[in-house]
């Protein structure tokens, strides 16, 4: 097993959830810190204060990866006489890294909002709201023949071909590779000086930009000359469509009555609010967590028959009403989801990458709020 730094870290979560996802002005990403420090312990959490800080501190974590963004508005000063002040002096005494996955880690596939759906259930299930299309590209590579399976293996594992639900999708074409070896060159093929002919094989794959840096190294690091011949060329059709929240059906149609009583225990919640007839019938949901005030029309003209999400405003519950749009909001706290979703991936993500480093839930309620 490896010993990572941060980067390393960040790296192997950003092949799935990058930046670029991320809606605009959105404060993704460092922090507090720095990655260029080794990380044996991370610690993932929904939002970070200085208890999930102590916790950090206590259980040996030196990275930290959050949900909400710690630091959403520009600072005027750190005085560390305040609770965020004191936070981030524990943070850089104690050589802790925070970095944020915020709307990048929403709109991921296998994101906060396919949790979200995933505990819910829902079926079928496409974006509600696309806020990202993924660019193509075409990775040529000409090898010779006798590692052809090695290479397609390679670029496969790596991500590459990857077509609707197929993987590791490519096209061979046989040929003639000619070079002649310089002064200079070590051939893994040929001589110094002579002219050589090698049967070899063209390579296509398609890769989105997401993984096209991963997808190279994986064709460097495995082809056998010194200097491969390759091409990557943008296409114009785009990859998937990527976005905020998510529309599904439930197996079977329930009263909203029924509807919001299953709500509550799936996300474990001690109440919730609701806006609609309770005895109109739910079949299609729509979800987005966080606040999604923004989203009932979006959720409407998706025909969902109820919008689950939080921080729900007394007008756009009246806006809602109008619709016949049912809401249903538990909470922004039920993105806690996010936890064991993104331990659960890094750790699998960290074994294949042969990364010596433990991924750990925190066990601190961020919950502000409490229910009489």
């Amino acid at each position: 097993m490896k010993k990572v730094n941060g980067y390393e870290i960040i790296q192997l979560f950003e092949a799935w959830s990058p930046k670029q996802y991320a809606l605009e002005g959105d404060p993704v990403g460092v922090h507090v810190g720095q990655l260029n420090r080794p990380v044996e312990k991370v610690l993932v959490t929904l939002d970070v204060n200085e208890a999930v800080v102590d916790e950090a501190i206590e259980k040996g974590a030196t990275l930290i990866i959050a949900h909400h963004p710690p630091i959403f508005r520009p600072l005027k000063s750190i005085a560390t006489d305040t609770v965020q002040g004191r936070m981030i002096e524990k943070c850089i005494k104690h050589d802790i890294t925070i970095y944020a996955a915020h709307t990048n880690l929403d709109v991921a596939q296998g994101g906060v909002n396919d949790l979200l759906a995933d505990k819910l259930s829902l079926m079928n299930t496409k974006v509600l709201d696309e806020t990202y299309a993924e660019t193509l590209y075409k990775f040529i590579v000409f090898c010779p023949k006798t590692h052809g399976d090695e290479m397609r293996q390679a670029l496969g594992k790596a991500g590459a071909g990857a077509i609707g639900d197929y993987t590791a999708c490519s096209f061979t074409t046989d040929g003639e590779g000619r070079f002649t070896p310089a002064e200079a060159a070590n051939p893994y093929i040929g001589k110094v000086g002579e002219a050589e002919v090698v049967s070899e094989e063209k390579i296509e794959v398609i890769v989105p930009e997401t993984l096209k840096q991963r997808v190279l190294k994986a064709m460097l690091n495995t082809h056998p000359y010194e200097e491969p011949a390759y091409d990557i060329l943008q296409l114009g059709q785009k990859g998937n469509a990527l976005g905020l929240g998510r529309v599904g059906e439930l197996a079977e149609a329930m009263t909203l009555e029924a509807f919001t009583a299953y709500v509550k225990e799936v996300f474990s919640v001690p109440a919730l609010r609701f806006v609609g007839d309770p005895e109109k019938m739910i079949k299609k949901v729509a979800v987005l967590g966080g606040d999604g005030n923004k989203y009932i029309y979006a959720a409407k003209r998706s025909g969902a028959d109820v919008l689950v999400t939080g921080d729900l405003y007394y007008h756009v519950a009246h806006d809602a009403q109008a619709l016949n749009l049912a809401v249903v909001d538990p909470g922004h706290n039920i993105e806690k989801v996010m936890i064991d979703g993104v331990k659960n991936h890094m750790i699998k993500a960290g074994q294949e990458a042969k990364f010596d480093v433990e991924f750990i839930e925190s066990t601190i309620i961020t919950e502000p709020f409490q229910f009489r």
